[in-house]
């Protein structure tokens, strides 16, 4: 699993699992470029990297027509890429009386169409090195359903069905394209579940996972062997990784 030489884009990079993600590449010798919207909490991840060379480029991915572009300003400066994380997405519970056409956009947008400029950015010429990778965040609300996140659920789905077609159509230019979907892991994102439900809501959350909430780095550790050699016969796949929650 040793990404010696090989230079990696993390999105999200400022928390949770994409910080976490960026901290274990580092250690497994990859070259980082991080980015997300807080220029703060980025300087605060590149500072916890370990080795050298790893630079940061704060960028908001809801502006997705630029993102292509962006893609190729970034490659131009660091290199070409031999692997993208796209750890950046957003969170909503929306019961269905409530749910506008703004917020679906704007969930949708942030969790799926980002993706995909993503994708198209990584794809260009001189953006990427032959067998490179990337690496989707689902979520297993995609998998098991839970009422008044349907819209969430539709956002993260959809990455699974964007993830196998972009497997098959960008295997000519050796580029693996592979999603993963956690289960509730202990982030800046289940602090904000635990202020909107209750007590025992939580504990019913919990106990729902067999082997309980999951930690930032077992993320990070399915994404790193997906990344890595040891990822390099897979393509099309969507690994769960709940803790046995959507058993």
């Amino acid at each position: 699993m040793d990404l010696s030489g090989r230079t990696i884009l993390v999105t999200g990079a400022s928390s949770g699992v994409g910080r976490e993600t960026a901290v274990l590449l580092s250690q497994l010798n990859a070259r980082l470029v991080l980015t997300g919207r807080h220029a703060e909490r980025l300087a605060a991840t590149l500072s916890g990297l370990h080795g050298d060379g790893h630079s940061a480029e704060p960028f908001d991915l809801s502006r997705t027509e630029d993102i292509p572009k962006w893609v190729q300003g970034v490659a131009a400066q660091a290199g070409p890429f031999h692997g993208l994380v796209h750890a950046a997405g957003k969170y909503g519970a929306m019961p269905i009386r409530f749910v506008t056409e703004r917020a679906m956009d704007d969930l949708v947008r942030t969790n799926l169409y980002s993706a995909i400029m993503l994708a198209r950015g990584f794809s260009q010429k001189n953006c990427h090195v032959p067998g490179g990778s990337l690496v989707f965040l689902s979520s297993v609300a995609a998998l098991a359903a839970k009422p008044a996140i349907s819209v969430y659920a539709a956002s993260k789905s959809a990455l699974f069905g964007m993830t196998r077609s972009l497997a098959v159509e960008l295997a000519p230019q050796r580029i693996r394209v592979n999603c993963v979907a956690p289960g509730v892991v202990e982030t800046e994102m289940l602090e904000e579940m635990r202020s909107v439900l209750t007590d025992q809501q939580m504990d019913d959350l919990q106990s729902a996972h067999p082997l309980g909430f999951g930690a930032p780095r077992d993320v990070a550790n399915a994404i790193a062997f997906l990344l890595a050699e040891t990822g390099r016969w897979v393509t099309g796949v969507t690994l769960v990784v709940d803790g046995g929650y959507s058993a």
